[in-house]
């Protein structure tokens, strides 16, 4: 090992040119980084690539919660990879989980054929993200990676912070003895990644580098807000109901047609 690796989390075309310029070695591209990083446009790797060399990682998360995907959402997930595959990608990054928190290997395994074929010999990194970290057996979790080919394994040691988790990462990494990469991530921060790397003996590391930028075109009036309230926890996620649009549908339908203006 000649230097630890480091990958950074961008979001955009101006996070990859600021990351770059400061050293990155590795893009992580995703969007809504506040939800856990979801997939990002395809624009915007489209745009990295044209100006950058550094390896990028596409995120494939189509939405905030748990990793338990329905067919369509696993139909969506398997075209944004073949697209960012299309696009230049140089790695997936993406967790499919059961409802009891384990590694979902039936859909793991269509997944990463579905991503071969569409690669069609062109070398594809696959990154399983940190589903890791909420699977029932972390054990029996990394051997599954291990067979289903998966190139490296992000976590945070099970816990919140990856520094309040280095122990479970160096036993990762030890029981990972080489058949699968291991990039710790998740709270680490430019004052303690050296103690990550030291306590864990990792060879790479995975950093969100951002600080606020101010923006105030929205500032005139502040009684509006864009946002949505945001998940209780982790387990649950917002999807539209049926039932909610067809209510709505009979109030619309029951009022009279306003005259043409």
């Amino acid at each position: 090992m000649t230097r630890v690796l480091l990958e950074v989390i961008v979001s955009s075309l101006d996070d990859a040119r600021a990351a770059a310029a400061g050293g990155a070695d590795r893009f992580e591209l995703c969007a809504a980084l506040a939800l856990g990083g979801l997939t990002p446009s395809l624009g915007t790797l489209a745009a990295i690539k044209a100006e950058s060399s550094v390896p990028v990682m596409f995120m494939v998360r189509p939405r905030e919660g748990g990793m338990a995907y329905t067919d369509g959402e696993l139909t969506v997930m398997e075209r944004d990879a073949e697209l960012a595959l299309g696009a230049g990608a140089d790695g997936l990054v993406f967790g499919f989980l059961t409802p009891e928190g384990q590694v979902d290997v039936p859909r793991c395994r269509a997944f990463l054929a579905r991503c071969h074929r569409a690669a069609s010999g062109q070398p594809v990194q696959y990154v399983f993200h940190r589903a890791y970290d909420v699977t029932a057996d972390p054990r029996t979790a990394l051997e599954q990676l291990i067979d289903l080919g998966v190139t490296r394994v992000l976590t945070s040691g099970r816990a919140a912070r990856a520094p309040d988790g280095l122990e479970e990462i160096r036993r990762t990494r030890e029981q990972a003895a080489g058949r699968i990469e291991v990039l710790p991530g998740g709270g680490i921060r430019p004052e303690n990644v050296a103690a990550v790397v030291s306590a864990t003996g990792v060879d790479q590391v995975h950093l969100s580098l951002g600080s606020p930028v101010e923006d105030r075109s929205a500032s005139a009036n502040p009684q509006v807000r864009f946002g949505m309230a945001a998940p209780q926890s982790e387990t649950e996620y917002r999807a539209v109901d049926r039932s909610r649009v067809r209510r709505v549908r009979v109030v619309l339908d029951a009022l009279p047609i306003p005259p043409p203006v």
